[in-house]
C-alpha cells in the first residue's frame, strides 16, 4: 500500500510546505510510482532527500509524534 495523498513536485517548495513535525513520507518517480519512504522530522527528512535523492514526486502524512509515525507506517506500509 502506500499514501492516500495528493503527489506533489519534489522541489524546495515542497520541502518548504512540509510541517517541522514527525510523520511518514513517500517518494515517487517521474509516472507516480512509488520508490521509497521514510520516516522523521518531515522538513529535516526532506530537505535531505532533495538533495541526495533522485525522487520526482512527493506526499506524506504528519503525526502527532514519532510513536504515531511508526503506526502510520504499519499502516501504509
Amino acid at each position: 500500500m502506500s499514501l492516500r495523498k495528493q503527489w506533489r513536485a519534489f522541489d524546495r517548495a515542497a520541502v518548504g510546505a512540509a510541517p517541522e513535525r514527525y510523520g511518514v513520507y513517500e517518494l515517487g518517480d517521474a509516472d507516480g510510482d512509488s520508490v521509497g519512504y521514510g520516516v522523521g522530522v518531515l522538513r529535516d527528512e526532506l530537505k535531505e532527500e532533495l538533495a541526495y535523492g533522485d525522487a520526482a514526486k512527493v506526499r506524506w502524512v504528519a503525526a502527532e509524534s514519532e510513536a504515531h509515525a511508526e503506526r502510520l507506517v504499519d499502516e501504509h506500509f
